[in-house]
């Protein structure tokens, strides 16, 4: 059934979500990409939930991209890898939830994968994840997003050096290039998503939220322009801010430094 595509489960304010197709690697199916939208709208949506974990099922990938024995066989399947709406395009159902989202990459990512990888706020790996860009090879031209946001996240020279090869890059290596902020063991991986979760999760919602969109609005804008938009953000809302408040989060930031030492 599509809705055992991607399986969902809430605890603690954190939703972990998990493409769930082992056996062909975590593909992304029509089937799989609708269900993701759906449920990516569902957290989105629910109070409750104040940060996402993604993650693949099993323990070879995270998500092998586009299904290629369906793009085979079906007249326009291509297409996906273009589709604008969120119900097609998986970037844009990760992209459209207003929560920070942790990649927790149990494997490999390759291609369409990689750019759903890159679509999260966060990435951690486990240490036999692999990155591959693979659309050169099979004659793609990548549709959402990866010759832009790839060469921004580790620099134009290693970007190229990926998509003109489509090599695999391991994880530690990964770490080193900035692409990826943790890399542990597997059994590890999902521990600390959920330690890095439960952090941000004790934030309060409506400022992350407005926080991920000033970071992710202003980044997309020339620097200058970013700036303007964080002066114009911030004058507005730290106006509004007391001195009662601040004393109040000041105190509340000192003990929980003590806490952890």
């Amino acid at each position: 059934m599509s809705e055992d595509t991607v399986l969902l489960e809430i605890s603690d304010n954190v939703a972990t979500v998990t493409l769930n197709r082992p056996e062909a690697m975590n593909a992304l199916s029509k089937a799989l990409r609708s269900r993701l939208y759906h449920v990516m709208k569902q957290v989105d949506e629910d109070d409750s939930v104040r940060v996402v974990i993604l993650t693949g099922a099993g323990e070879r990938a995270f998500t092998a991209g586009l299904d290629l024995k369906e793009l085979g066989s079906q007249e326009g399947a291509l297409g996906a890898a273009n589709a604008k709406g969120a119900d097609e395009n998986p970037v844009k159902a990760i992209e459209l939830c207003r929560k920070p989202v942790i990649g927790a990459i149990n494997g490999v990512a390759i291609t369409g994968g990689f750019e759903v990888a890159i679509a999260c706020d966060v990435l951690i790996a486990a240490s036999n994840a692999r990155f591959a860009d693979t659309h050169a090879r099979v004659g793609i031209v990548p549709g959402w997003g990866l010759s832009q946001k790839l060469s921004r996240m580790i620099g134009i020279s290693r970007a190229k050096e990926l998509s003109f090869t489509g090599n695999f890059l391991d994880a530690h290596t990964a770490k080193e290039w900035g692409l990826v902020n943790h890399v542990v063991e597997p059994e590890e991986l999902l521990p600390l998503a959920r330690k890095l979760a439960a952090d941000m999760a004790s934030i309060d919602p409506t400022f992350l939220a407005q926080y991920k969109r000033l970071i992710d609005d202003g980044y997309a804008q020339s620097f200058a322009n970013g700036m303007a938009l964080e002066a114009q953000l911030s004058s507005a809302a730290n106006s509004a801010v007391t001195p009662e408040a601040v004393e109040a989060r000041r105190a509340a930031v000192q003990e929980r430094a003590r806490k952890q030492g």
